[in-house]
């Protein structure tokens, strides 16, 4: 998770002629002992740098107590929920790979943070991907709180390069906007080829290529208004919608293959 830098006015122009030290303290809004900050001046003078075992979706009271011949002064106590200030770390074991001899999908699998381990804990995904020899990257937005998602429609024979990250938001529920963590690093993986680019001559080739660009052309427009990215009624629907075209182009080349037989 990253990690959390608090900063402080040290009050009015009076007090700072005194040698004051300055000692920021927290802990968790409901429980908990006080914790001391023990990195100081790393962002100026006034400044504590708190580091990562944070917890996350609860909040922390912090407060400054400055001490000099005086006596002590305390500020007044700051309510912070973590996550409107902090994310975690990005998506681990980022892995991609072919969805057996489909051409035209990948499967992306990856672990949650281990600041998200824990089932009440909810986070949304995004996922971007681009082709080798480009630089730009299409993101999938609405993966949710799954840690797996299929690619459809890429261009076959093609390699990619893949990230995601995450955004937590709160315990199931909560309406909290999050921040969003670093994209993982690129992971690549490869389309398979085409059978059909590795045939002969076909002289309906170019016509039955332009039908299927057309056709996954209306399907992807009906799958960006019903569903949305990796879901699971999205992916059932290309399956049998391919499934279907597959056995549609079978049949139109018998049919093809009869005529041309009796004529």
């Amino acid at each position: 998770m990253k990690d959390l830098t608090c900063t402080w006015a040290p009050g009015t122009e009076g007090e700072t002629f005194l040698h004051t030290n300055y000692t920021l303290k927290y802990k968790l809004r409901w429980y908990g002992r006080d914790n001391t900050c023990q990195e100081y001046h790393t962002a100026g003078p006034y400044s504590c740098h708190i580091p990562k075992d944070l917890a996350l979706f609860t909040p922390y009271e912090i407060w400054v107590e400055a001490s000099n011949r005086l006596g002590v002064a305390v500020s007044d106590v700051v309510m912070l929920d973590i996550l409107d200030v902090v994310t975690t770390d990005p998506p681990s074991d980022v892995h991609v790979s072919r969805v057996g001899d489909l051409e035209d999908q990948l499967s992306v699998r990856w672990s949650s943070p281990p600041a998200l381990k824990d089932f009440l804990f909810q986070a949304k995904y995004q996922i971007q991907y681009r082709v080798e020899d480009s630089s730009e990257w299409k993101v999938v937005d609405d993966v949710g709180n799954q840690t797996s998602c299929r690619l459809a429609g890429l261009r076959p024979g093609t390699v990619y390069f893949v990230q995601v990250r995450c955004n937590p938001f709160g315990i199931y529920g909560s309406k909290k906007a999050g921040i969003w963590s670093d994209w993982s690093n690129p992971t690549a993986a490869s389309t398979p080829r085409s059978e059909r680019a590795a045939g002969g001559c076909d002289p309906k080739g170019g016509e039955q290529n332009t039908t299927l660009r057309r056709e996954l052309k209306q399907f992807f427009g009906w799958v960006k208004k019903h569903a949305y990215g990796c879901s699971n009624l999205g992916i059932k629907l290309y399956d049998q919608w391919r499934a279907w075209l597959q056995k549609s182009h079978k049949t139109r080349n018998q049919l093809r293959g009869d005529a041309f037989i009796v004529g």
